[in-house]
């Protein structure tokens, strides 16, 4: 076999012609809407030569900072789950029955009705009840409603799993709230399900429970159920309470996904759940809770000591710790607010008062050598050091996502690099 010019191929070249297997394109663009590779290519820019240490504000984190750290009940329980030897075996399916007790009793606490251990599944942390679920719902011609800007694990999972996306925007001069106009303009009789994080990732918004009822109600009358991915609840430090969306269960079926990875501050331990928060019983008789069930059996289940340890750790963690992280965080976004409030090129249109996260608009007008949210951010990692979230990662382009959940010294030391960035680089 010879090349078009004449000249003869080389071995090297030959078996990779002969090779039957390749690139998974699904599996690629999938990866490329992740949060993770982003940030990398951000991390990338850094110089690793530079004096200064870097400062992470991309990533939702929090865990190796002192002022984050879990609970040590939380630490003694994982040992005694471990010393145990109860837990060394496989788990069911659905997660051990005590750990879904504890899980469901938990849940129970803010809802008007009680939720048993069979409407509650253990999963690999929150990212693999995203997994789980839109898996369980992709099927051909449906499509998803998904919050812009969102998480994008959400997008990662339907590009995967061909489930189609459409997107409705969050209002940020309303609170961030959901545009039901637009929810009810996109929806069709393909429409399976609408997706709610409250409190928000990535916009620190908390929903109102005024504004939660007319999510239920616009669901109900499009005849689809609600996901409400609630992994920061109770994370509120603002004038709204953190409210269930399980709470207008009897308005619309819902599907409540949650984990100890924020609350309790241990992602890595990856201990999530997805919960039928559905009082009529709808997501059974339509048959969706078995389709659950199914990908359960075809996938893995999180560690069974982890899930040994969910008892202790949900029942006798004191309120003094949570106290605590809300006390911490509140003082951050205040700080985060403050600071960002006196850079002339980013604005915030809503004070963070949930979640970890603040998102703010980048006005590219008053920069030079800016081109986009992307841009920018690299060039601030390259300079400062400092890592921020580009929005485009977000569906939001020319906004950024700023983390504040870090030790309060380093929070203050990066916003101040981030503000001698823009002053570095504004226009005369």
């Amino acid at each position: 076999m010879e090349k078009e010019n004449g000249a003869k191929p080389s071995s090297e070249e030959e078996m990779m012609e002969r090779w039957r297997f390749g690139e998974n394109k699904a599996v690629a663009a999938a990866g490329g809407r992740s949060i993770r590779a982003t940030l990398n290519k951000v991390v990338s820019s850094v110089d690793e030569n530079g004096p200064r240490p870097l400062i992470p504000l991309g990533h939702g984190d929090p865990s190796v900072f002192p002022s984050f750290r879990t609970t040590p009940i939380a630490e003694e329980a994982i040992v005694e789950a471990v010393r145990s030897a109860q837990f060394n075996n496989y788990a069911p399916t659905n997660g051990v029955l005590p750990a879904r007790r504890a899980v469901a009793e938990y849940l129970s606490k803010d809802l008007p009705y009680k939720l048993s251990p069979d409407d509650v599944f253990l999963t690999a942390g929150c990212a693999q009840a995203i997994d789980i679920l839109v898996s369980a719902l992709a099927r051909p011609n449906a499509n998803i409603l998904l919050p812009r800007p969102g998480f994008p694990m959400y997008e990662a999972r339907c590009t995967y799993t061909n489930l189609e996306m459409r997107h409705f925007d969050l209002i940020p001069e309303q609170g961030w709230e959901v545009d039901l106009n637009q929810v009810e303009k996109l929806a069709d009789e393909n429409t399976v399900a609408i997706v709610i994080i409250n409190p928000n990732n990535p916009c620190g918004s908390v929903l109102k429970y005024q504004h939660m009822e007319e999510i239920a109600k616009t669901a109900r009358k499009l005849g689809v159920m609600v996901i409400s991915d609630e992994v920061y609840d109770h994370l509120t430090f603002g004038s709204n309470p953190f409210i269930p969306m399980g709470v207008f269960g009897n308005v619309v079926p819902v599907l409540t996904l949650g984990a100890i990875s924020k609350r309790w501050v241990v992602p890595g331990w990856r201990l999530g759940w997805i919960a039928t928060t559905d009082p009529k019983g709808i997501l059974r008789k339509t048959k969706v809770v078995d389709s659950i069930r199914s990908i359960l059996d075809i996938t893995t289940d999180p560690a069974t000591f982890i899930q040994g340890a969910v008892p202790q750790i949900i029942e006798k963690t004191k309120d003094d710790f949570f106290n605590n992280i809300i006390h911490v965080l509140r003082d951050a976004a205040e700080l985060c607010y403050n600071i960002i409030k006196d850079i002339k090129c980013i604005t915030c249109p809503h004070k963070p008062e949930g979640s970890m996260f603040v998102m703010v608009k980048l006005n590219l007008s008053y920069l030079v050598d800016i081109s986009d949210d992307v841009d920018f951010c690299s060039k601030l990692a390259k300079e400062e050091s400092v890592i921020v979230l580009p929005g485009s990662a977000l569906e939001m382009k020319n906004w950024l996502r700023i983390t504040f959940a870090v030790e309060p010294t380093s929070l203050v030391v990066g916003l101040e690099r981030l503000k001698s960035f823009c002053e570095r680089h504004e226009k005369n």
